[in-house]
């Protein structure tokens, strides 16, 4: 079973610069290995050039590029991905920590818990993870309280907290998602509107048809590398976050079934 969990203690920051480095060499890589035709569509660059009408060498914008800016945003956007990746795999490893006891037959009162709580407050993921802040809180609810009812409602409130945190987590990624086809669509309308303004200043060029459906397929060509972009980050965003947010469930299931449902309150005589 593939698994992050190597990566749960290297720094975010450290993950966020090794993707942008990362995008840097593949670039790089792409501007030495591909052929024409796949580097105008992916770099907007052209090895072997072409001459235009007043006798200029052009090898295209790279890379200065639109297309180099949505690489960049690209592999930013995957090392935001893999970092909500690593934080749902953690978090699904708290389920096999052993928190509370899991017998089918018992029965936790108050007295049973102050040792449950000092092991907790020990565990290194206590300010990391949703599992251990949940049964934490509970439990400290039910000390203060005693009461069953407030501590399964204190756990519902933490649940949609907690939601809404992970939620918070991907607002960099849908930014992301949404910058790459306006890259697209910028680098399009400058593509056309050059393709406009060489056709208007060039209109005895033998050759002006092919020189100005030339230059409108290449700025197409970014928007088309744009939206397959795009589609693969949103369709990675859902599949993370889906299992972030199952993670979570699994852990109030389990606070719910080996916590919330053993809790019992001794009457008075």
């Amino acid at each position: 079973m593939f698994s992050l969990t190597a990566l749960q203690d290297v720094d975010h920051r450290l993950i966020r610069w090794g993707s942008i480095a990362l995008a840097i060499v593949t670039i790089y890589l792409l501007y030495r290995l591909l052929p024409d035709d796949l580097a105008i569509m992916l770099l907007d660059y052209n090895r072997h050039g072409h001459v235009d009408a007043d006798g200029v060498m052009q090898h295209g914008r790279f890379p200065y590029s639109v297309q180099t800016a949505m690489w960049v945003s690209f592999y930013f956007a995957l090392g935001e991905l893999l970092i909500r990746r690593i934080s749902a795999d953690m978090e699904t490893s708290q389920l096999s920590k052993r928190y509370l006891p899991e017998e089918f037959k018992t029965v936790l009162q108050a007295s049973d818990l102050p040792p449950i709580y000092r092991e907790l407050r020990n565990s290194p993921d206590l300010t990391k993870c949703f599992l251990p802040r949940l049964i934490d809180r509970c439990i400290l609810q039910f000390q203060a309280s005693q009461s069953i009812d407030q501590s399964a409602s204190l756990l519902n409130t933490s649940v949609e907290m907690f939601l809404h945190e992970v939620d918070l987590h991907y607002n960099m990624v849908r930014y992301i998602c949404w910058l790459i086809p306006s890259l697209g669509f910028i680098g399009t309308v400058i593509g056309i509107g050059e393709a406009l303004e060489y056709a208007g200043g060039h209109a005895q060029d033998t050759d002006l048809l092919g020189r100005t459906t030339g230059q409108l397929a290449v700025s197409f060509n970014g928007t088309f590398l744009a939206l397959v972009m795009a589609s693969v980050l949103v369709f990675l965003q859902n599949r993370i976050q889906s299992k972030e947010e199952h993670a979570l469930n699994l852990g109030a299931q389990y606070c719910l079934d080996n916590l919330i449902n053993r809790l019992y309150v001794v009457k008075p005589a």
